[in-house]
């Protein structure tokens, strides 16, 4: 039976893992291997009582982002998957770094849809944290926080075609402090997909993508879902409607009826 791990989030954003004793003396480590490009992490498993192991993976360790498989590896032996066990997420919830440091981490471990455990993480610098969003008639309206800089005289707003390079729309901003207010007409989109930033000191500043980390949901995708309203647009019919992407960034998706 593969070994399965408890994990514990701590209010910094850091994860301890307990896992199920490999029942010998050799040394163990807990393997975090990232699902893209191969790197590493290997934090040491330490005996914690009640025939467990435990291992830390605090915050200040560097975890790039990514999806990372989680292994448990004795010395001399192939590492093994790791399946996962209770999850206490509760510190996650409503977390509030202070972006100190000029970015944000975030660590959230889920199971995979084979059963597995899985670490996904995000390394942002800087980070704009989608909070509330309302959608009246045809226009939607994000509030948010800035981590990791601030916004000047000059922010903007700005969604962004993915279809086509170098389209935009303008959004409009207000800010409060760390605090904004983006507010955007859906009838100004065309067809296609449109991501969502914000440049906190204007046009030559830092560019910041729009996303919901800060919670304890590794894939919003399935989980937040908004209504699509029908607007009216370049004499054609549409369906307008924001969503989260596989990688939990704000987008609004514009289809033809």
């Amino acid at each position: 039976m593969p070994p399965r791990a408890d994990c514990i989030a701590d209010s910094a954003g850091g994860l301890t893992f307990d896992v199920s004793d490999h029942g010998g003396p050799a040394p163990a480590h807990l393997v975090l291997a990232d699902r893209a490009r191969g790197d590493e992490v290997r934090l040491p498993l330490a005996p914690a009582g009640d025939g467990r192991l435990r291992a830390s993976l605090p915050i200040g360790v560097g975890l790039p982002e990514g999806r990372w498989d989680a292994y448990a590896q004795v010395a001399g032996e192939e590492p093994v998957r790791l399946t996962p066990g209770v999850n206490d997420l509760r510190s996650l919830l409503d977390r509030a770094p202070s972006g100190s440091r000029g970015h944000v981490a975030v660590r959230i471990p889920y199971a995979t849809k084979h059963g597995n455990l899985s670490v996904r993480s995000w390394l942002r610098t800087p980070h704009a944290e989608a909070g509330e969003l309302l959608i009246d008639g045809d226009e939607l309206t994000v509030r948010g926080r800035l981590y990791g800089t601030a916004f000047t005289a000059g922010a903007r707003a700005e969604l962004r075609s993915r279809g086509a390079a170098g389209r935009t729309a303008t959004g409009k901003l207000s800010t409060d402090g760390a605090e904004f207010t983006l507010r955007l007409a859906y009838a100004e989109l065309e067809e296609g997909a449109w991501d969502l930033w914000v440049r906190p000191a204007g046009e030559d500043g830092v560019q910041v993508r729009v996303a919901r980390l800060l919670d304890d949901i590794a894939d919003k995708k399935p989980i937040f879902t908004y209504p699509a309203v029908r607007v009216s647009g370049a004499g054609r019919e549409l369906t307008v409607g924001p969503y989260y992407t596989v990688d939990n960034d704000l987008s609004v998706r514009v289809a033809a009826v």
